[in-house]
């Protein structure tokens, strides 16, 4: 060992940690330090400042899940060393990784659940970009073999997750986004009927709007774009956005058809780091029939010793997430998946019927129908606060609780939301609604701002 490093290991031991040398001075920032550092003293500095972030048990902005029991934990450490991309030296996480494609093929009801495809990917936004790229792929060969152009592709969608924004940008696919109105907060088949033409490759369901928790209506969607097809023969498809609604629906919801019941749906996409219960980050997509991923989109790698087929949009990347969520499949099972997904809604519905008691607020969503969340928003008047001014309030108490604009026409509109995961009880539930209580009482006593005069406003309230 060198001599400088048992020097301060033992200086270290002796004055204790905070007294050591390395716990004196800043530790360095932008630059790599000159000597090595005892590994103790740089764990506890790096953990320190850690402390600085929020609870991820309170962030109630996130869909993600936050609370992992003790044996993900340990499947996770197990594979931080395995690469889930080298399949020929870890097959049997590439047969796990299999084994959840068609496990997640049965539960979206695919005709065959035993020969698609599909893939594990980082996260929902990688599985949304393939299901995006194999639309445009199939639309551009049925196009090529009609002999018409293919140089204006576009895509319908409602109000959608960055991702799909990304996709159009990157994959050089016009998007027709349908921006919400007052009253209408969905994607609706009269929408999707103005926009769509020849050169559409595929309507996007969200199932689960990230904005409002709201299910778009696909099955209804599904019946419009039949009824075009019939009247000017586009064969539009369907890939249904389910990032946290596919897993959540099937639990809570199975009578209700939005998956590949619909011969329209070609592809879903799926976060298994949300309420899949699994670690960040993996997410999935999965296609109906092994027909809808064209070929072209698979490659075929000589590398390591096998061959390997791929068609994600990264290469390497560990695989304890994929080895969690299997973990998760068989440890929760229908019967657990439903009775936790239910919980998480069920408190979702408490917490809203609580804060439309205080007087403020409308609630737009109630925790029914939808994912686990709740939606409101502040009703017309002046009430010496904004809801941004609640978020900020009650993150004082940990909480964090987003507020942001509606998009479209309703971007006058400002929300409050929060999402309840597995690992919310209900005594964190009153724990919240206590806070946020106390939170408009302050505001009630010491409003932001003094209420206009009838005068100073025109003649109404703000």
């Amino acid at each position: 060992m060198p001599l400088f490093i048992k020097k301060k290991e033992n200086e270290n031991s002796r004055l204790g940690l905070y007294a050591s040398a390395d716990s004196r001075e800043s530790i360095p920032k932008y630059k790599i330090p000159e000597e090595a550092q005892d590994m103790r003293t740089v764990y506890h500095l790096v953990h320190d400042e850690l402390m600085l972030d929020g609870n991820s048990r309170m962030n109630l902005a996130t869909f993600c899940q936050t609370w992992l029991d003790e044996y993900v934990h340990k499947l996770m450490d197990e594979c931080l060393d395995k690469n889930m991309i080298d399949k020929d030296e870890y097959p049997q996480t590439a047969e796990i990784e299999n084994r959840c494609v068609h496990i997640l093929a049965d539960l979206f009801n695919a005709p065959d659940s035993a020969s698609t495809m599909g893939c594990s990917t980082t996260g929902s936004s990688e599985a949304a970009m393939l299901g995006g790229l194999a639309l445009k792929w199939q639309w551009r060969k049925k196009r090529q073999k009609e002999g018409k152009s293919t140089d204006k592709p576009n895509l319908i969608c409602g109000a959608v997750q960055v991702c799909w924004h990304k996709f159009a940008r990157y994959f050089d696919v016009e998007l027709r986004e349908v921006g919400m109105e007052h009253g209408r907060y969905n994607l609706t088949p009269e929408k999707v009927l103005e926009l769509a033409d020849e050169n559409t490759i595929g309507v996007v369901p969200t199932f689960g709007v990230t904005f409002t928790l709201m299910y778009e209506p696909v099955a209804e969607i599904a019946k419009a774009l039949d009824k075009l097809q019939k009247e000017k023969g586009w064969d539009i498809p369907i890939h249904v956005d389910g990032a946290s609604g596919a897993f959540i629906s099937p639990f809570v919801t199975p009578d209700l058809v939005w998956d590949f019941r619909i011969p329209r749906v070609k592809s879903i996409n799926a976060s298994g780091h949300k309420y899949g219960l699994s670690p960040l980050g993996v997410g999935w997509v999965i296609w109906r029939e092994k027909e809808d991923l064209p070929e072209e989109l698979i490659f075929r790698v000589d590398y390591l010793g096998g061959d390997m087929p791929t068609f994600a949009l990264n290469f390497s990347r560990p695989g304890g997430q994929i080895v969690a969520q299997y973990y998760n499949l068989l440890r929760h099972g229908r019967e657990g998946y439903t009775k936790l997904q239910q919980s998480c809604l069920d408190h979702a519905h408490y917490i809203a019927e609580a804060i439309g008691k205080l007087g403020h607020f409308d609630i737009l969503y109630n925790g029914q129908g939808g994912l686990p969340g709740a939606c409101w928003t502040l009703k017309p008047g002046d009430h010496g606060f904004t809801l941004y001014d609640i978020s900020d309030k009650i993150r004082s108490r940990g909480w964090q609780i987003a507020s942001y604009p509606l998009t479209g026409a309703a971007n006058d509109i400002v929300v409050q939301r929060v999402l309840i995961r597995h690992g919310f009880s209900r005594d964190m539930a009153d724990m919240l609604i206590q806070d946020y209580t106390r939170c408009v009482k302050y505001f009630e006593e010491n409003p932001v701002r003094k209420p206009l005069t009838q005068q100073e406003s025109g003649g109404f309230h703000h």
